[in-house]
């Protein structure tokens, strides 16, 4: 597989998972709609690291995967998302580990407000990459 068809099928993938956390914030799943959400954002952050030319590290933090492509590409953008929406890309990552182990319930509330930062860091990192 090239380097472009790993990122298309990145991208791929992770518009999968946004669409299949919006079908599951319809039918009252918000645990699973917040897994989705962070599998999403986790997938086009390591896609958008490729697109910069640089293999993306073993990790689930969205926020380390935002360091990095902050470092890269010097963009103050891509810090001003992190430092804007450190607690709910926290929140995100969290929801990654406790899907698996820990019974946490999210609020419709929460999980629209985490989708509109997905959709958010995603419309930038997109902008600033290309």
């Amino acid at each position: 597989m090239t380097k472009l068809e790993e990122v298309e099928h990145l991208l791929r993938r992770s518009r999968g998972f946004y669409e299949t956390a919006v079908m599951q914030i319809g039918r009252g799943f918000h645990d699973l709609a917040v897994f989705s959400l962070e599998q999403s954002l986790q997938l086009f952050l390591k896609a958008s690291l490729l697109k910069l030319g640089v293999d993306f590290p073993r990790t689930h933090s969205v926020r380390r995967l935002l360091k990095l492509i902050h470092e890269i590409a010097g963009n103050d953008r891509i810090k001003e998302i992190l430092e804007r929406f450190s607690m709910e890309l926290g929140v995100l990552e969290d929801a990654y580990i406790m899907s698996r182990y820990v019974a946490r319930d999210y609020t419709y509330e929460e999980v629209e407000r985490l989708k509109k930062v997905v959709k958010e860091v995603m419309r930038v990192v997109g902008e600033v990459i290309g």
